[in-house]
Protein backbone atom coordinates (compact mmCIF):
# COMPACT_ATOMS: atom_id res chain seq x y z
CA UNK A 1 0.00 0.00 0.00
CA UNK A 2 2.81 2.41 0.87
CA UNK A 3 4.46 1.74 -2.52
CA UNK A 4 1.34 3.16 -4.23
CA UNK A 5 1.73 6.36 -2.23
CA UNK A 6 5.42 6.58 -3.16
CA UNK A 7 4.57 6.12 -6.85
CA UNK A 8 1.91 8.83 -6.69
CA UNK A 9 4.27 11.27 -5.01
CA UNK A 10 7.00 10.50 -7.57
CA UNK A 11 4.50 11.15 -10.36
CA UNK A 12 3.53 14.43 -8.69
CA UNK A 13 7.19 15.41 -8.40
CA UNK A 14 7.77 14.56 -12.06
CA UNK A 15 4.73 16.64 -13.08
CA UNK A 16 5.92 19.53 -10.92
CA UNK A 17 9.44 19.40 -12.36
CA UNK A 18 8.01 19.16 -15.90
CA UNK A 19 5.68 22.12 -15.33
CA UNK A 20 8.50 24.18 -13.84
CA UNK A 21 10.38 23.69 -17.14
CA UNK A 22 7.50 25.34 -18.99
CA UNK A 23 7.61 29.07 -19.69
CA UNK A 24 5.71 31.16 -17.12
CA UNK A 25 3.10 32.15 -19.72
CA UNK A 26 2.30 28.47 -20.42
CA UNK A 27 2.17 27.70 -16.68
CA UNK A 28 -0.31 30.54 -16.21
CA UNK A 29 -2.44 29.30 -19.09
CA UNK A 30 -2.43 25.76 -17.70
CA UNK A 31 -3.51 27.07 -14.30
CA UNK A 32 -6.25 29.16 -15.92
CA UNK A 33 -7.38 26.12 -17.92
CA UNK A 34 -7.63 24.07 -14.73
CA UNK A 35 -9.67 26.83 -13.05
CA UNK A 36 -12.02 27.08 -16.05
CA UNK A 37 -12.52 23.30 -16.05
CA UNK A 38 -13.35 23.34 -12.33
CA UNK A 39 -15.80 26.18 -12.87
CA UNK A 40 -17.40 24.28 -15.74
CA UNK A 41 -17.82 21.20 -13.54
CA UNK A 42 -19.50 23.34 -10.89
CA UNK A 43 -21.85 24.91 -13.46
CA UNK A 44 -22.73 21.48 -14.87
CA UNK A 45 -23.50 20.20 -11.37
CA UNK A 46 -25.75 23.16 -10.61
CA UNK A 47 -27.49 22.81 -13.96
CA UNK A 48 -28.10 19.11 -13.38
CA UNK A 49 -29.63 19.76 -9.93
CA UNK A 50 -31.92 22.45 -11.34
CA UNK A 51 -33.00 20.23 -14.23
CA UNK A 52 -33.90 17.48 -11.75
CA UNK A 53 -35.94 19.93 -9.68
CA UNK A 54 -37.59 21.20 -12.86
CA UNK A 55 -38.61 17.64 -13.81
CA UNK A 56 -40.09 17.16 -10.34
CA UNK A 57 -42.10 20.39 -10.64
CA UNK A 58 -43.37 19.38 -14.09
CA UNK A 59 -44.31 15.94 -12.78
CA UNK A 60 -46.21 17.52 -9.85
CA UNK A 61 -48.06 19.85 -12.24
CA UNK A 62 -48.97 16.88 -14.43
CA UNK A 63 -50.41 15.01 -11.46
CA UNK A 64 -52.34 18.09 -10.28
CA UNK A 65 -53.97 18.44 -13.71
CA UNK A 66 -55.41 14.94 -13.33
CA UNK A 67 -57.02 15.78 -9.97
CA UNK A 68 -60.50 17.15 -9.42
CA UNK A 69 -60.79 20.78 -8.31
CA UNK A 70 -62.11 19.81 -4.87
CA UNK A 71 -59.30 17.33 -4.13
CA UNK A 72 -57.63 18.01 -0.78
CA UNK A 73 -53.96 18.90 -1.34
CA UNK A 74 -51.27 19.29 1.28
CA UNK A 75 -48.12 21.31 0.81
CA UNK A 76 -44.92 20.56 2.70
CA UNK A 77 -43.51 23.55 4.56
CA UNK A 78 -40.49 22.43 6.52
CA UNK A 79 -41.64 19.60 8.75
CA UNK A 80 -45.32 20.59 8.43
CA UNK A 81 -48.01 19.61 5.94
CA UNK A 82 -50.42 22.46 5.28
CA UNK A 83 -53.73 22.15 3.46
CA UNK A 84 -53.81 24.29 0.33
CA UNK A 85 -55.99 24.92 -2.70
CA UNK A 86 -55.30 23.36 -6.08
CA UNK A 87 -55.23 26.70 -7.92
CA UNK A 88 -52.83 28.21 -5.40
CA UNK A 89 -50.38 25.32 -5.56
CA UNK A 90 -50.52 25.25 -9.38
CA UNK A 91 -49.71 28.97 -9.45
CA UNK A 92 -46.78 28.45 -7.07
CA UNK A 93 -45.44 25.53 -9.08
CA UNK A 94 -45.75 27.42 -12.37
CA UNK A 95 -43.83 30.33 -10.83
CA UNK A 96 -41.15 27.93 -9.60
CA UNK A 97 -41.01 26.31 -13.05
CA UNK A 98 -40.47 29.72 -14.69
CA UNK A 99 -37.66 30.54 -12.27
CA UNK A 100 -36.00 27.17 -12.81
CA UNK A 101 -36.23 27.52 -16.60
CA UNK A 102 -34.54 30.93 -16.38
CA UNK A 103 -31.76 29.51 -14.20
CA UNK A 104 -31.20 26.64 -16.66
CA UNK A 105 -30.92 29.16 -19.52
CA UNK A 106 -28.42 31.29 -17.58
CA UNK A 107 -26.33 28.24 -16.66
CA UNK A 108 -26.47 26.96 -20.25
CA UNK A 109 -25.12 30.28 -21.52
CA UNK A 110 -22.42 30.19 -18.85
CA UNK A 111 -21.56 26.61 -19.83
CA UNK A 112 -21.31 27.59 -23.49
CA UNK A 113 -19.06 30.55 -22.68
CA UNK A 114 -16.81 28.42 -20.44
CA UNK A 115 -16.53 25.71 -23.10
CA UNK A 116 -15.48 28.35 -25.64
CA UNK A 117 -12.88 29.79 -23.26
CA UNK A 118 -11.53 26.31 -22.53
CA UNK A 119 -11.30 25.50 -26.24
CA UNK A 120 -9.48 28.78 -26.98
CA UNK A 121 -7.07 28.26 -24.11
CA UNK A 122 -6.37 24.66 -25.14
CA UNK A 123 -5.56 25.87 -28.65
CA UNK A 124 -3.18 28.52 -27.30
CA UNK A 125 -1.47 25.99 -25.03
CA UNK A 126 -1.06 23.55 -27.92
CA UNK A 127 0.50 26.33 -30.00
CA UNK A 128 2.79 27.25 -27.12
CA UNK A 129 3.95 23.66 -26.75
CA UNK A 130 4.57 22.99 -30.45
CA UNK A 131 8.25 22.98 -31.35
CA UNK A 132 9.37 25.97 -33.40
CA UNK A 133 10.01 24.94 -37.02
CA UNK A 134 13.14 26.33 -38.70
Amino acid sequence: MSSGIAVASLEDENRMSESSKLPPQVQERLLRLQQLQQTLQSVLGQKQQIEIELMEVEQALGELEKMAEDTVIYKSIGSLLVKTGKAKIIAELNERKELLNMRVKVLSKQEERLRGQIKDLQTKIQQDLQPVSP
